[in-house]
């Protein structure tokens, strides 16, 4: 059995958080664990409350399940402050597990999910051991400190985050404007591809990043090369917004049994690998 492990918050209302990951994990046949750094109080409406977990016993959580079960890949969600992003980090430092950092920072609703020197500790801890990043262009402009409004800046922004020593970073594209949806893999050797979707029209996304990051961690459990995980990860996620089920009276969540329900027909055009401008080239890309 392929086990995976989803280290982030607890979503009351069940669409994002490790809620989302763990129906992901079922859906794709991995047998899911988690570690939760925080519980929040929410619906389709909004974040109403947040209770942190002490750091410690979030340490505790990762290496009580890691010492037992052969984990193969972990993603790590909600990480709300720097001493629980240090506390994950210590407890991955000698596994050799592929780890997927999707590096939650806003909440649909507005609310803030990542406290502001977190991110320093994100950058300079946890993004060296990670195998995968997947920011979406708020996040990638946070991370990188470049503001993103042309394809020269995705480079520039990919190129930052690369010298923080993730090994790939796929910049989410939902936030750009136009009728497609792309979003742009970037690689530490200099390769890159993008992955084109129709754009849907619709306020049912709440947890799509959860929802694509642990259909990737679990892909990545179960064996699949890196591009292949990448580009059913984005098939899963594309069906589930496709094929939303209605719930609630805000942003509601993506649909999980879509994917399986429909044999993971989907169209996404996929680029051809090609390079990209090195960070050298931008001399002015800010890595603070």
């Amino acid at each position: 059995m392929n086990i995976a492990m989803t280290i982030a918050g607890s979503d009351s209302g069940g669409g994002a958080g490790i809620q989302a990951d763990l129906k992901t994990f079922q859906e794709l046949g991995v047998f899911g664990t988690s570690a939760i750094t925080a519980l929040t109080a929410q619906n389709t409406l909004g974040v109403e409350g947040i209770f942190s977990a002490d750091p410690s016993f979030v340490q505790q959580q990762i290496e009580v399940v890691m010492k037992d079960m052969p984990v193969k890949a972990v993603k790590t969600g909600m990480l709300f402050s720097a001493e629980i992003i240090e506390a994950v980090t210590h407890s991955l430092r000698d596994k050799e597990t592929q780890l997927v950092v999707d590096p939650v920072m806003i909440a649909k609703g507005g609310a803030s999910l990542l406290q502001h020197e977190a991110v320093t500790a994100l950058k300079k801890t946890l993004l060296p051991r990670a195998t995968v990043l997947t920011p979406n262009i708020p996040e990638a402009e946070v991370i990188s400190g470049i503001e993103i409004k042309s394809p020269k800046d995705l480079e520039k922004a990919a190129n930052a985050m690369l010298a923080m020593g993730v090994s790939c970073v796929i910049i989410k594209g939902g936030h750009l404007e136009g009728k497609d949806a792309v979003d742009t893999v970037y690689f530490q050797d200099g390769s890159f591809f993008s992955m084109q979707t129709k754009r849907i029209s619709t306020v049912q996304t709440h947890g799509t990043g959860c929802t694509f990051s642990a259909a990737l961690t679990a892909f990545l459990a179960q064996g699949f090369s890196l591009k292949s995980a990448i580009i059913e990860a984005k098939k899963f996620v594309h069906l589930a917004i496709q094929h939303p089920l209605n719930i609630g009276n805000g942003h509601g969540p993506t649909n999980h049994f879509a994917y399986k329900k429909l044999s993971g027909n989907c169209e996404v055009t996929i680029s051809e690998e090609r390079e990209f401008s090195s960070l050298s080239d931008y001399g002015h890309a800010k890595l603070h």
